[in-house]
């Protein structure tokens, strides 16, 4: 059977982190501007803020890998994030009643991202506790 996995070399080898800034680019040029002005200071900045966290997190988790709880932190930390960026959107849904398709499609990603992120976080301890 042939290997068609390509080595990680660089955090933006990782799937998640594709995934993670796709979905924060989907959402800063396409909920962000549609939210209302009154919303600057709340969900516009709370979206805008949770959206770049979760990328930054898994490249600043990866930097620390060598670490024996390290990169685990930084996992765990885009995981709340993912599960925080799905209560927004779903309160943009229903609150602003933006595009619904836009923002499954957005939910149904940010959760895709937060499995990714739960299944790394268990193959990293895996591998971490095998190298103790």
């Amino acid at each position: 059977m042939e290997n068609t996995q390509k080595a990680i070399k660089s955090f933006k080898d990782l799937l998640v982190y594709q995934n993670s800034y796709k979905a924060m680019l989907i959402v800063a040029e396409k909920v962000l501007p549609k939210l209302p002005d009154s919303e600057k200071y709340d969900l516009r900045d709370q979206l805008s803020r949770s959206s770049k966290a979760i990328p930054r997190l898994i490249a600043e988790g990866y930097g620390k890998r060598h670490q024996k709880a390290g990169f685990q932190k930084y996992l765990d930390d885009a995981m709340g994030e993912c599960n925080e960026i799905i209560v927004s959107l779903e309160q943009c849904k229903d609150i602003y009643k933006l595009d619904e398709n836009l923002i499954k499609e957005l939910v149904d990603l940010y959760d895709m991202t937060g499995r990714q992120l739960y299944k790394l976080s268990m193959a990293w301890s895996k591998f971490k506790r095998q190298q103790s």
